[in-house]
């Protein structure tokens, strides 16, 4: 049985990952690859015997630039690991893809071209001749729509062929292709050239559908407020359907966390044991889970289906004139998305930034976008404060209340958007001087979306992947926790509540006190227990307290000095102080440097320290506070 290594080239959006997935069945591992710091994906499948790995590289246009996309790929290409290249086009816009073909063959001879998309190629009445196309090109070329396994048969007995092709020419050169000693320049019409030979569409204008919803998707007028009703739609929907499960999962932990009780008694196992094993590290990280999985098996599916249809390249257009005006890059438009379903995504995210300043830019202002981790602590307040009857009588239960809850949070993500073009723009004229670079945005063909691929991208790539790191820096938080609120002190008071009036002086000055601080400080490794953690303290009590019961939570908090001044700089400093632990070492893993740590923690905790300070003092001078 011999071994091949496939790399496994493209064009973004022509369906690469789609021919990954139909011939590896999604048995994927990443790893990095010799002389690279980027994770690439590898499957294998085997086929007469003989097993062949796929390492899927950096979707790119071109060879001949220096995006890291572009080194990567070539760089992997060039270092002969790979022992044939599969590229792979679209087969209604062959004339793009065609360009990254003939620059790949002038690498490696060992080269074989699938053209995807047929299905979709046919239903707009466009024709390829793929045997001329195969001539042009003297190289295999293979016909697909790997979506419904279309080709894929044929794809795999052409790889076979040329893997054992090229054992039979061990000792010989394979014969050059056409385009070799072609300049770039050339190289570009040459591509044209063989597509205008292989290429007939019996409807000229068959895009037009996408360019009319183009018109409607990217235009000046309507362009950025279709963005906010479909962010909009969203949180509703997230809101809504995230309630129940969340409730759900809280019921059945506590039910273990008092079975788990139980037990410990029956062992005979010491009280202090339990409480710090199961008040402690279990109750925090079956809130973080209870919390955190239902919104983001809701969001990260729905943000998902929107990158499938081509909607997010949109986003990126729309919001590309508001980041050269802050001689940003286009592309962080994208990243910011990210951030909002996880700071450490969105920030891993940034790698598709070319330059470095622009990237450092991206980098440095995720945070000032709220994560799903900052949505229950948002939500619950706007629900006790600011919705309708202020009664604090199960407020977001109504259809009513929760598309007002929607339309806050919308409002509170586009202060948030806001100030990520300030900083942008402040970091762009200080330490990270420099002017926006040009990129190349492709608006891709709208397509029917693939539910399981979408599913399985969403839930296991980014769902449990978020989770299962929060969950890893969630277990030392509940156990600080319960140390702090459990070991006895003289005079009787918790070193919760000793922490707590240390900070209080700075935060009376921000309109919030010394607890709400110290939570925000505990709930550095997880988000989600920030709220929690106060009211413990306020409380006074072992372990976390659950926010799901509306009826008291008012009453707690008013009854401890909160005021709607309290309840505005809450929201505000939530959506803006440090990251948590997961995105800070994200951070520190993408630029390598602590001191660029530190500045992405500094910014938004800085921004959020100042405008608290601001209003309340606004608010006190206007007789509101």
């Amino acid at each position: 049985m011999s071994s091949t290594i496939i790399a496994l080239a493209g064009n973004p959006n022509v369906g690469k990952s789609t021919v990954f997935n139909a011939l590896t069945g999604l048995r994927q591992h990443t790893g990095n690859w010799p002389g690279k710091t980027v994770d690439l994906a590898a499957g294998s499948f085997n086929y007469c015997g003989n097993t062949y790995t796929l390492v899927d590289l950096p979707g790119t246009y071109s060879l001949i630039s220096h995006s890291d996309e572009e080194t990567v790929a070539r760089d992997f290409i060039c270092s002969g690991e790979a022992d044939l290249t599969l590229v792979v086009c679209d087969a209604t816009c062959l004339e793009r893809n065609l360009n990254l073909v003939l620059q790949i063959q002038q690498l490696t001879p060992w080269v074989i071209v699938c053209v995807n998309l047929c299905d979709e190629a046919r239903r707009k009445g466009v024709s390829v001749d793929f045997a001329e196309l195969s001539r042009l090109l003297q190289a295999p070329v293979v016909p697909a729509s790997a979506a419904c396994g279309e080709g894929m048969d044929l794809l795999k007995a052409a790889l076979e062929a040329m893997a054992m092709q090229q054992s039979c020419l061990t000792c010989q050169a394979a014969a050059p292709p056409p385009c070799m000693g072609l300049s770039p320049q050339e190289l570009i019409l040459h591509a044209e050239a063989v597509a205008g030979a292989v290429m007939s569409f019996e409807n000229p204008d068959y895009d037009r559908r996408d360019r009319t919803i183009d018109r409607i998707v990217t235009g000046r007028v309507t362009g950025l407020p279709l963005m906010a009703a479909l962010l909009f739609f969203i949180f509703w929907l997230t809101l809504v359907g995230a309630n129940y499960p969340s409730a759900l999962l809280n019921q059945v932990f506590g039910l273990g966390r008092t079975g788990l009780w139980k037990a410990a008694e029956a062992i005979g196992a010491p009280t202090w044991l339990s409480g710090l094993l199961i008040d402690g590290v279990w109750q925090v990280l079956t809130w973080v889970v209870a919390v955190m999985l239902p919104p983001m098996a809701i969001f990260f599916p729905l943000f998902t289906l929107l990158e499938d249809l081509g909607y997010l390249p949109r986003v990126a257009f729309n919001l590309d004139p508001c980041f050269k005006r802050c001689h940003a890059c286009g592309k962080q438009a994208l990243t910011m998305c990210m951030g909002i379903g996880c700071n450490a995504v969105g920030v891993t995210g940034c790698r598709i930034i070319d330059s470095e300043r622009e990237r450092l830019v991206a980098v440095l202002t995720n945070a000032f976008v709220p994560c799903n981790g900052r949505f229950p602590s948002l939500l619950t307040v706007i629900s006790l404060f600011f919705l309708a009857g202020n009664s604090g009588l199960s407020a977001a239960s109504g259809l009513s209340d929760s598309l007002l809850s929607a339309f806050l949070m919308t409002l509170l993500l586009a202060l948030s958007i806001g100030m990520t073009f300030t900083m942008s723009t402040l970091l762009s004229h200080t330490v990270l001087k420099g002017h926006p670079s040009a990129f190349t945005l492709e608006l891709p063909p709208y397509r029917r979306p693939q539910i399981g691929k979408i599913l399985v991208r969403s839930l296991r790539d980014r769902t449990f992947f978020v989770l299962r790191r929060a969950v890893l820096v969630a277990a030392p938080a509940g156990l600080l926790t319960w140390l702090l609120a459990n070991i006895p002190i003289p005079g009787g008071e918790s070193l919760l509540q000793i922490l707590a009036g240390w900070l209080d002086p700075l935060g009376h000055l921000m309109g919030l006190d010394g607890v709400i601080l110290l939570a925000f400080f505990l709930g550095f490794p997880a988000n989600e227990i920030v709220l929690p953690i106060a009211l413990m303290t306020y409380l006074q009590a072992g372990t976390l307290v659950d926010t799901q019961n509306l009826l008291g939570l008012r009453t707690i908090l008013m009854e401890n000095g909160w005021t709607w001044t309290t309840a505005v700089s809450f929201l505000l400093f939530c959506l803006m102080h440090w990251p948590c632990s997961t995105t800070c070492l994200t951070i520190k893993k993408e630029t390598g440097s602590w001191r660029c740590t530190g500045l992405a923690v500094l910014l938004p905790t800085a921004c959020g320290i100042l405008i608290c300070i601001l209003i309340t003092a606004l608010f006190r001078i206007a007789g509101l506070a």
